[in-house]
């Protein structure tokens, strides 16, 4: 059956982020049982998958292993493309208009559709390891020629590989829970001595990330041709970001405490099987890539994003609106790119895209681009970097036909610093 013309017994609105076409994984707990386990978005309510897999409706692993009823999707992950596919085919025509099975179990169905209102999300993998790219050129592009000037704004390896650094898993948290602003060093001007002081240029990124499924042994490349298949699925990111302790500590080795203080991400992770209708090409890349981050299809996806800002003064406003498209490296090139060296991927290890900044001044994907002119808002304040009490949202979706492919929100207030 066409996607487009999939449809639900559950009534999911036509600009809801989760119907049947979509089925985001995630983790969660509820009012009446606090054990963290394995669900699936679908409009206002998750489906619990223990429970699915306790009743013989979800037996997938052959040998009488519990997979859902965990607190992580790990196990899950390392399953592979061919069972989460398997997995995903059921959980749709359990939902479909025309099934019985669940739809006219009621005793089944009470229990295991949980009203979103009922239930408290938590982070879906126990992560592992943590690397964010650097992958979009605009962004690359503005914030090099702040640094270096417009005619050398991109380093000489930035179009030969997509540039990345190891980030600090500890601190990935879950939408909704708030940030504290970070201290460390930082040194205003050059002809001063450092200080440790609260930061005074906090900064979102607007990012997007991805999980790893099945991994790879230490000393064997993942090929560009193999991996789509080990990435699982897709969350919204923030990477906040110190910009004037990462501005003094970066040299020579990059991002540390500017960087490593909190990384948010949404709780729904949406899977590459939703997201094949909205499969586009990404940008043309010249040089051409060597070899081994050459690819042979269309890699990038047509997800619209957005971030609003809301102060504690009332104020409200639209930041950014940008695209996943803009990205000039692709998840399979910073997969294979991550892996020729024979680094060990693991089920659940996150990557980040890097800020996923467009062509426009409207599209700008963090402050810092917007840092020589700060932004004015609608009751006369103005943003150069974040304040206390600002609560930044972000959203993600690819829209269809009748239909719209959703992330959720990905929420952060900023609090103040605790030093």
């Amino acid at each position: 059956m066409e996607i487009s013309a999939l449809k639900s017994f559950i009534d999911v609105a036509k600009e809801h982020p989760f119907p049947i076409q979509n089925l985001p994984y995630g983790i969660f707990s509820s009012k009446n049982n606090s054990n963290k386990r394995a669900g699936v978005a679908i409009g206002d309510f998750v489906l619990d998958l223990s429970l699915l897999e306790e009743h013989g409706l979800l037996d997938i692993s052959h040998d009488g292993s519990i997979v859902f009823d965990q607190p992580h999707l790990n196990n899950f992950m390392a399953m592979g493309k061919s069972i989460w596919r398997q997995v995903r085919e059921c959980i749709t025509q359990l939902l479909s208009h025309d099934n019985p099975a669940l739809r006219d179990n009621s005793p089944l169905r009470r229990v295991a559709l949980v009203p979103m209102t009922e239930v408290t999300m938590h982070l879906p993998a126990k992560i592992g390891d943590y690397t964010d790219f650097y992958s979009s050129e605009y962004h690359a592009s503005n914030v090099g020629a702040m640094i270096r000037g417009s005619g050398n704004a991109l380093q000489p390896n930035w179009k030969h590989l997509p540039v990345a650094y190891h980030g600090r898993a500890s601190s990935v948290v879950l939408s909704g829970e708030a940030i504290h602003r970070p201290c460390g060093q930082i040194r205003p001007k050059d002809e001063e001595a450092p200080f440790v002081s609260p930061s005074q240029a906090l900064d979102f990124e607007l990012e997007m990330a991805f999980f790893t499924g099945q991994g790879n042994l230490l000393g064997h490349p993942i090929t560009i041709d193999e991996a789509e298949d080990k990435i699982f699925g897709l969350v919204l990111m923030n990477d906040w970001s110190a910009r004037d302790i990462q501005k003094w500590e970066y040299v020579p080795l990059g991002p540390f405490l500017g960087k490593s203080f909190a990384t948010s991400i949404s709780p729904w992770i949406v899977t590459l099987d939703a997201l094949e209708p909205f499969r586009i090409s990404g940008p043309e890349q010249s040089p051409q890539p060597l070899k081994y981050l050459q690819q042979n299809k269309a890699s990038s996806f047509d997800i619209q994003l957005q971030v609003d800002l809301a102060t504690n003064k009332g104020a409200e406003m639209i930041l950014c609106e940008s695209n996943f498209k803009y990205l000039y490296w692709s998840m399979a090139q910073q997969l294979a790119h991550h892996t020729i060296n024979g680094c060990n991927i693991q089920p659940g290890d996150l990557l980040g895209s890097g800020t996923v900044s467009g062509p426009s001044e409207r599209s700008m994907g963090c402050l810092l681009e917007h840092s020589l002119k700060p932004i004015a808002l609608p009751n006369g304040e103005s943003r150069g970097y974040l304040q206390d009490g600002d609560r930044v949202t972000m959203r993600g979706w690819c829209q269809g036909d009748d239909y719209r492919v959703g992330f959720g929100e990905l929420i952060g207030t900023v609090l103040p610093s605790l030093k």
